[in-house]
């Protein structure tokens, strides 16, 4: 009887937001995959940028460095998104909650706004649209914006970016380097193989760049 009443009427609100909340996890679980390998990537290359600092290569560090700068960006970018997809979790809860009273799904402009905001984040864009279109002809919200990225921040970052490489060559050195000219160049270079060096800082930067670029 039960799925004969699912094949007339569709799938009853509370089985709708079961799997939205689902869906939803996944989603939060991408994300936190995504950070942990930032995390890692990331923490390579500063072992690298300590190896650069000490033979005195200020400007292959800061390259470096600069990627890290992005990496920790990126990564604050997703931990706000997964916070916004476990926002969109709560607020369907509420929504079950008066459905169980009205017998259907309310619209939200909140889960409206969280949506529109995470469909411009490539790693659950696809995901955010579905299950947004799901939402739209449930009834909970409108048909969702078509927006792209906004490249705004990506030139707010390069404005920021020599300020906060300075702050992580600072930190990663334990002072040594943080502008340029002021890193102890004392230490013989043969204490680091600078092909070695090189190759490891290129892969790094890919595989960072590959990280940021989703």
């Amino acid at each position: 009887m039960q799925a004969l009443n699912r094949f007339i009427y569709g799938r009853t609100p509370e089985e709708r937001v079961r799997a939205w909340q689902a869906k939803l996890r996944q989603e939060s679980r991408v994300l936190d995959r995504e950070m942990r390998q930032l995390d890692v990537q990331a923490g390579k290359a500063r072992q690298t940028i300590k190896q650069l600092a000490k033979k005195g290569e200020i400007k292959s560090a800061r390259i470096l460095a600069r990627e890290v700068v992005r990496s920790n960006k990126q990564k604050d970018r997703l931990s706000v998104s997964k916070a916004r997809l476990g926002s969109i979790g709560t607020q369907l809860s509420q929504q079950l909650a008066m459905a169980k009273v009205s017998g259907s799904l309310q619209k939200s402009t909140e889960i409206m706004k969280l949506s529109n905001s995470l469909v411009k984040l490539p790693q659950i864009s696809q995901a955010m649209r579905e299950m947004g279109m799901e939402m739209t002809k449930a009834g909970i919200m409108e048909e969702m914006l078509d927006d792209t990225l906004n490249m705004e921040e990506d030139e707010q970052v390069e404005e920021e970016a020599d300020e906060e490489v300075d702050k992580v060559l600072f930190e990663l050195t334990n002072g040594k380097l943080g502008q340029a000219g002021t890193v102890n160049t004392e230490v013989p270079v043969t204490q680091v193989d600078e092909e070695q060096t090189e190759r490891e800082m290129e892969r790094y930067r890919e595989q960072l760049n590959g990280l940021l670029s989703g």
